[in-house]
């Protein structure tokens, strides 16, 4: 009798599925998956370390390219942690402009996880639709803090400036004309919170044309029906959270479970799947998309009638005014310090979590009183999620290995940090 010899096949780093630089050995017979072994590091960039010889606030932008489809969730757990070892009061008007940038970053992360996971599995249109969306919410991110990615928009205390009374406006050129222009312009005429005020009123018929697209699209649910179960047991222990715990029938939520910032104030619910497969976390991302829709509008009332700081008067950790800067020798004194020396953080340490878009993030600090970390560790949700992609996917088809990372939602920067 012929011995068995299963063969042995690299699935990326160059797999446009391999959703960045995932090198995945798979062991195979015939097409059937019987190991897989993920192998990390190649865009490992040691930001824990670099925190080491970095001031407090010098990290802030190295906590956007860790997970940079997230950016200011990842900022959002890294002030919270410094804020707690300051034992730091945040403005209210802060803490609501946090919430809504954090719900904000959840449905551009949603969307480009739809579009990817839809464009893998073989259905191209989903990917337009969902970066028509995902340019506007781009939009309100330059708005704020003058990049469209890595934004550097929160800081200890609060964040950067107030939202700005005007939205950036389309000008006429060669390709448009002045009707195109106005057409484009309609929704930019009043301040921020009016455009996005807009987009929260447009986004849910959005979403119903993603979900007549795929939610009983057959060839879709072929794929993902059944694909990469996880019993709500194994999910606990495997260490997931986020839609792929919730997934699996968990309800837990960060957001509702230990409340942080105003989220204990405001009106959502947590989705939760039934059969802990592909197709459920599929359903969970696409309802999170809806809630999130729900807390921004209510951050966007609230916000439209409570004007007020929107950063610590502690000058010790946050700038003052240029006005008083220019004018006054104890704010020049607190501005020089502040950008040479940075904050001096007490010592301790202490654990500052959030409900990313991808699970639970976290931020471990230790601070001996200087004025860098002392030692700082990142709790990664994908991390997690990729180490049960061989309990996942063993049994299924090549096919549905692609499937499987894609109901993942991994992104590499944070994985490898």
């Amino acid at each position: 009798m012929a011995e068995i010899r299963n063969y042995t096949m690299n699935f990326g780093p160059q797999h446009p599925a391999a959703h960045g630089v995932l090198r995945l050995v798979l062991e195979l017979d015939g097409e059937v998956v019987q190991r897989a072994d993920p192998h990390i590091g190649l865009l490992h960039r040691g930001t824990e370390k670099l925190a080491e010889t970095r001031t407090w606030i010098q990290s802030v932008p190295y906590m956007d390219r860790l997970d940079y489809v997230s950016m200011m969730c990842n900022e959002h757990a890294y002030v919270m942690a410094i804020e707690k070892l300051l034992q730091l009061e945040v403005p209210e008007r802060a803490q609501y402009i946090r919430v809504m940038f954090d719900e904000i970053t959840r449905i551009l992360n949603h969307l480009l996880w739809l579009g990817a996971h839809a464009l893998d599995v073989g259905a191209m249109t989903v990917f337009l639709y969902a970066f028509r969306e995902r340019e506007d919410l781009m939009d309100a991110y330059e708005a704020v803090s003058g990049a469209r990615l890595h934004a550097a928009y929160y800081r200890p205390g609060g964040v950067y400036r107030d939202l700005p009374d005007t939205m950036p406006q389309y000008e006429v050129n060669k390709f448009k004309n002045a009707d195109a222009i106005k057409r484009l312009n309609e929704n930019r005429s009043g301040s921020m919170l009016d455009f996005l005020q807009d987009f929260t009123d447009r986004f849910p018929r959005y979403v119903d044309e993603y979900e007549t697209l795929l939610t009983d699209n057959r060839i879709w649910k072929q794929r993902l029906v059944d694909i990469g179960i996880v019993t709500p047991e194994r999910a606990k222990a495997l260490g997931f959270t986020g839609p792929m715990l919730r997934g699996s029938g968990i309800a837990w939520d960060l957001r509702k479970k230990q409340p942080y910032e105003v989220y204990d104030r405001l009106d959502f619910d947590i989705p939760v799947g039934t059969n802990g497969d592909s197709y459920d976390r599929y359903l969970v991302r696409i309802e999170e998309m809806r809630q999130s829709n729900r807390i921004i509008r209510q951050c966007i009332d609230w916000l439209r009638v409570n004007p007020g700081p929107v950063i610590t008067e502690n000058h010790k950790v946050a700038p003052p005014s240029r006005e008083a800067m220019k004018g006054n020798m104890e704010e020049l004194i607190h501005h020089f310090k502040l950008f040479t020396e940075g904050i001096h953080v007490p010592e301790g340490e202490c654990y500052a979590a959030v409900e990313h878009p991808k699970g639970e993030f976290g931020i471990y600090a230790m601070s001996d009183g200087a004025n860098k970390p002392y030692r700082l560790k990142i709790r990664a949700p994908g991390f997690a999620h990729l180490a049960a992609m061989d309990e996942m996917s063993r049994g299924h088809m090549i096919s549905d290995v692609v499937a499987i990372i894609g109901t993942m939602d991994i992104v590499f920067g944070e994985i490898d940090r």
